[in-house]
């Protein structure tokens, strides 16, 4: 289906083949794009984690905007958002899944929104796979810090959650927000049907 969206340059005169595809080839600037964002999203985690566990450890929970914020230390064995607790080395798997997924699809990466989304679902997974590779209780079982919780101190008004998660989220309502819209992986628009003189779609 990739050939849907390659435009095609008429052959020379003396060439009987007919037209040949061109085919777009990556852009580093866009994989330069989803590297740094992702780099970004995974140092300020992991420093935002370094500062709770060290200074929120057996505290009770820090009001933060008269009580918009509460900021507390919880070690979540789940998902995002404390969503399937123990599971936590098919959690592992997943999110090494979605890294090595990402990692494959760089190559063809041409759209700076796919670069930036990508880029933040990279960091958030990469800042909770981290957790679970190096925190107690060990090596793919190891439980994510999580410190922010909204409204009510424990998770009471939306479960506890830390910038990885926060990544994760708005990276994904992007990929979301670019499908809606038409926006292709390698920079073309699905509803686009912008052709040239010889009939093939033009990719911009």
């Amino acid at each position: 289906m990739s050939d849907l969206f390659e435009p095609y340059r008429p052959a020379d005169e003396d060439d009987p083949t007919g037209p040949l595809p061109v085919v777009p080839t990556p852009r580093p600037r866009r994989v330069l794009m989803l590297t740094l964002i992702a780099l970004n999203a995974w140092a300020l985690d992991l420093g935002a984690k370094i500062v709770a566990v060290r200074h929120l450890e057996g505290r009770p929970p820090v009001t933060v905007f008269d009580g918009l914020l509460y900021v507390q230390l919880v070690r979540n064995a789940g998902a995002a958002f404390a969503l399937a607790t123990g599971m936590t080395w098919l959690l592992t798997l997943i999110a090494v899944g979605v890294v090595v997924a990402i990692f494959r699809v760089a190559g063809r990466l041409r759209s700076p929104g796919w670069a930036v989304a990508l880029g933040l679902v990279l960091g958030g997974a990469l800042g909770n796979l981290t957790d679970r590779m190096f925190r107690a209780p060990g090596p793919m079982v190891g439980r994510v810090v999580d410190f922010i919780s909204v409204l009510e101190p424990d998770g009471l008004a939306w479960p506890v959650f830390n910038v990885a998660d926060m990544a994760i989220c708005v990276g994904g309502a992007l990929l979301v927000l670019l499908a809606l819209l038409g926006r292709e992986l390698d920079g073309t628009r699905s509803r686009d049907d912008s052709r040239d003189e010889y009939g093939n779609r033009i990719v911009r």
